[in-house]
């Protein structure tokens, strides 16, 4: 191992073709993590167990790429925040419209739909919220009057669609409809056909106008959730979070973890191991007999102890994974420091007067680098692997949208009884992908450094 040099270890690795697909999906896995911090807001790891974060999401809805495989496509939930406006004066009466128009072609009926809005007024002005269907039928949906107050105030409201008094308005508007509408709910007479029971497909504008005689009168912020079965790119889960992005956002957690204990890890048994053996004797026997003890510890049950007791903190959680991750990297490298110190140069080092510390930094260390990067690329997955074994177990950090934490959410809602794929495979899927990487390049590295592997 002594006589390999960093560009032998290049040129050896670029020949392994695991190394190179190690190398791809490395390259890929940073490339997902550099985008997740670039497109998702850091605040996410606040609102990611925070309901009213993700209210306007479905709950358990499917990946909207199921679609192109289904004969029958499943509605799509749509949120539509950019409305087109309108403000009109007719006499006294001042009008501001907001118009929300979409194609729906589904073969199924929405789940319902809602619409979001903050006003600011005074007196008491009218709302009006109607649709007009792709057949030309104008519906009436609801029609209500703001609470009144007689200076400027502002108003924040969700009017659902299980409104009682929606339902009753569009059940007045029977005459347009040729079935019973009375079991029908309000999204189903309003996406309906006319001589049954079944979706109509085409072009819907919502319309929501605000009537009143102020013209300071506005509504300031809108939003129409038309509710569907399928989202996003990775579905949702029963807290209608948005999977892809705890998907991403598990990428650079993952990445982090198992980097930062695995470097420090390997860094540290490195210096203990080649410490204890160049010391040797009384020094050599006291640090190798801590070193068995750490090493007898039983990891994970000691691990959950420690989350339990202490803090399941993912900062912690790393501390403690690099108290448990150095001593077999220590074993090593005393055994190889005990062979090196052997050899004439550091001999010749010793006679000359040279400090130890100089000695184990210019002659010994640097023959255990190969060993070093073979080890800390092996040692990742195993970092990461733990971190998901514990999150699964509910040990975990919560306010972190890890892998482990995902699973340990499906778990906890029943994902694999009901079905629930998407939300069990991607962070598995993402987990043993993660390790592949790794692994690939450790074992190109562990060839190079141990020439008995190759062929």
């Amino acid at each position: 191992m002594s006589g390999i040099t960093p560009q032998e270890i290049k040129r050896e690795f670029f020949k392994s073709n695991l190394g190179i697909a190690g190398i791809f999906i490395l390259t890929l896995l940073i490339g997902i993590s550099i985008l997740a911090m670039l497109i998702i807001p850091i605040e996410t790891f606040q609102e990611w167990n925070n309901p009213g974060s993700w209210i306007s999401y479905p709950k358990v809805a499917v990946p909207i790429w199921v679609n192109l495989f289904l004969a029958e496509k499943i509605p799509e939930h749509k949120i539509i925040e950019k409305p087109t406006i309108q403000k009109m004066f007719q006499g006294e009466v001042n009008l501001e419209s907001h118009q929300f128009g979409f194609n729906y072609k589904y073969d199924d009926f929405p789940n319902d739909f809602i619409y979001e809005y903050s006003s600011e007024y005074s007196g008491s002005p009218l709302l009006q919220i109607s649709i007009i269907r792709p057949d030309g039928i104008k519906l009436e949906i609801l029609s209500t009057s703001l609470p009144y107050s007689n200076s400027k105030t502002s108003h924040n409201e969700r009017i659902f669609s299980t409104d009682e008094s929606i339902k009753k308005k569009l059940s007045l508007q029977s005459e347009y409809f040729g079935h019973d509408l009375s079991k029908l709910s309000a999204e189903d007479i309003i996406f309906s056909q006319t001589q049954k029971n079944e979706p109509l497909k085409g072009d819907y504008v919502f319309m929501i106008n605000l009537y009143g005689v102020n013209s300071d009168n506005q509504i300031k912020e809108s939003k129409l959730i038309i509710g569907g079965k399928a989202f996003g790119v990775m579905g949702t889960d029963e807290l209608r979070r948005d999977l892809a992005v705890g998907l991403l956002w598990g990428t650079p957690l993952a990445l982090f973890i198992g980097l930062v204990v695995s470097i420090a890890s390997v860094i540290a048994g490195l210096l203990y191991g080649v410490y204890a053996g160049f010391k040797g004797k009384k020094t050599d026997e006291v640090m190798m007999r801590f070193n068995d003890v750490i090493y007898a510890l039983p990891a994970l049950p000691f691990l959950i102890i420690l989350s339990v007791t202490i803090s399941n903190s993912i900062f912690l959680m790393v501390g403690f994974l690099m108290v448990f991750g150095w001593v077999g990297i220590a074993k090593v490298s005393r055994s190889i420091s005990l062979q090196i110190k052997t050899r004439g140069y550091v001999d010749a080092a010793t006679v000359m007067g040279q400090r130890k510390s100089k000695i184990i930094f210019k002659h010994i260390l640097p023959q255990l680098l190969p060993y070093a990067f073979a080890s800390i690329a092996i040692s990742v997955p195993a970092a990461i692997t733990t971190e998901a074994g514990l999150s699964f177990l509910g040990l975990g950090d919560p306010s972190f949208p890890t892998w482990g934490q995902i699973l340990h959410d499906a778990n906890t809602f029943g994902a694999a009884a009901r079905g629930l794929w998407w939300w069990i495979m991607p962070p598995g899927v993402m987990i043993a992908i993660t390790g592949l990487a790794f692994v690939f390049i450790g074992n190109a590295l562990d060839a190079i450094v141990n020439p008995k592997l190759k062929r």
